[in-house]
């Protein structure tokens, strides 16, 4: 499915998966792209994470916030009573995407020991995920018991607690979407462009870590 909201690059399409056979169904993983720097860090384990998703026979979507309107919440409480933000951005495209994934990939470095903007703003307008959850005691996504986050993320600072901002942020997120969060790769000391490929086994884990949230999903 795409939607052209976003213009060019906001929204890639469905991948299929290249090995049918190895995974019954069709594993859907949404991998959502929080860095505003193309080809960066987070975008690089998130693109490693998603090859391994997709060697185990899932498909696969990518949406890059960078490329997309999405305004930070505005605290209208709309949703509070019909479970539906009014804002009329590209965060609509987004909102049926995070019901039908069965697994979703949050890449985002740390700015200032928090999420990026772009991460944050998407983060915070699933408040209408919290709102149907919590308020009206909607069902997120029905028939869909087996659904997983997880969360990808480089630090350029040495600081001992610069993830414990984000992983908090992550696990309430998560929790809004009726998701469990499986898993979280953390990386610190990384910052230019490309150190990524220099740590000796953050791809690897990446790809393995893709196989993994595959394959325990199905099981």
């Amino acid at each position: 499915m795409f939607f052209p909201l976003a213009g060019e690059d906001g929204f890639v399409k469905v991948r299929e998966n290249k090995c049918r056979g190895k995974l019954e169904g069709n594993m859907h993983v949404l991998g959502i792209y929080g860095s505003p720097r193309k080809g960066g860090n987070t975008e690089l384990l998130l693109k490693e994470l998603l090859r391994g998703c997709q060697d185990v026979g899932a498909e696969i979507e990518e949406v890059f916030l960078r490329a997309l309107k999405v305004s930070p919440c505005l605290e209208i409480y709309a949703c509070k009573k019909n479970g539906q933000c009014p804002i009329p951005d590209d965060m609509q495209s987004l909102y049926p995407k995070l019901v039908e994934a069965d697994a979703l990939a949050l890449a985002s470095p740390i700015f200032f020991y928090a999420v990026s903007a772009h991460a944050k703003a998407f983060i915070d307008r699933c408040q209408v995920m919290w709102a149907r959850k919590y308020l009206l005691k909607q069902p997120i996504s029905p028939g869909k018991p087996h659904r997983r986050g997880v969360f990808l993320s480089v630090g350029g600072s040495k600081g001992s607690k610069i993830f414990d901002g984000p992983l908090l942020t992550m696990k309430y997120f998560f929790d809004s979407l009726d998701m469990p969060f499986y898993r979280s790769l953390l990386f610190q000391n990384i910052d230019a462009q490309g150190d990524i490929l220099k740590h000796p086994t953050a791809m690897a884990e990446a790809y393995a870590l893709g196989k993994e949230l595959v394959l325990e999903s199905s099981e």
